[in-house]
């Protein structure tokens, strides 16, 4: 499997406020940055630091970065947050709490650029919250996925109960918070959680394979894709349809896809085939 170190060996060095974060590995693969959780002891569950480096590193994305992996070191992804930082907090803490997370998961979902997520072992919890700010989310055969929160007299508070139910329906997400119903791989993949399974140890190498492809895309057209899809599927009809048309102006007015287009027109682009 191809490391991201290998894959970047003509990366540009990191910068140095990126380098810093010690509860984070951030390694630059050419236009992909790879962004790994490093709590594996704590099977990389989430505390106050964490979302606050989560949040430096996407708001300080290097310029050249046009596609981020996001994974986690060790067997699982992200077991969720981490309790022990959780049991003193007042209702007023509570909220500004939640609210770090909002702030440090929007950057993530509407930041600059798209983002892949390998799972692995546990997404649980806040891991399925962070799971579901991704763009696009690469499982592998050992990932499970479950919303803890109910049997734990809590209520989820990193963005969950806006994204999850967007993946797989209202319904869904709330069977799995009332019975704490746990969801393996090959269902994840059918109910919405993933859109690809891979087998055990090969999801970094099927990530960065998409990563790569995703940064090869015109950057606004990815941008569009991030921003306005999400905001059109929640508008009504024809204020949607209006939307998709102002963008789909500003998109196709773009050098970059102008070039494509010609590129496409003379036989120089490749033609969309069968897998």
């Amino acid at each position: 499997m191809k490391s991201s170190s290998e894959a970047g060996r003509n990366a540009s060095p990191l910068p140095a406020l990126l380098a810093a974060l010690d509860l984070l590995r951030v390694e630059p693969a050419g236009a992909v940055l790879h962004i790994r959780l490093h709590r594996p002891a704590k099977r990389n569950a989430i505390n106050d630091r964490l979302v606050a480096q989560l949040h430096t590193a996407f708001v300080n994305l290097p310029e050249v970065t046009r596609a981020v992996v996001l994974s986690g070191e060790g067997e699982h992804f992200c077991a969720g947050l981490d309790l022990s930082e959780l049991t003193e907090h007042s209702a007023a803490e509570g909220i500004v709490h939640s609210r770090s997370w909002h702030a440090a998961f929007n950057q993530i979902q509407l930041g600059r650029v798209p983002v892949v997520a390998v799972l692995q072992g546990a997404v649980v919890g806040g891991g399925l919250e962070l799971a579901s700010a991704c763009h696009v989310r690469v499982a592998e055969a050992s990932a499970f996925y479950a919303l803890p929160e109910g049997q734990r007299g809590l209520f989820v508070g990193g963005g969950g109960s806006a994204r999850i139910p967007r993946l797989i329906g209202v319904a869904r997400m709330t069977d799995m918070m009332l019975t704490g119903r746990v969801y393996g791989a090959e269902e994840g993949l059918a109910i919405g959680l993933s859109q690809y399974l891979v087998e055990a140890g090969t999801g970094l190498e099927k990530a960065f394979e998409l990563a790569a492809r995703i940064a090869a895309n015109a950057a606004l057209s990815n941008f569009a894709v991030m921003h306005a899809l999400p905001r059109i599927a929640d508008m009504g009809q024809d204020e949607g349809l209006f939307t998709e048309s102002l963008m789909a102006a500003i998109a196709q007015g773009d050098g970059a896809a102008k070039g494509r287009m010609r590129d496409f027109l003379e036989g120089k682009a490749l033609k969309v085939k069968k897998a």
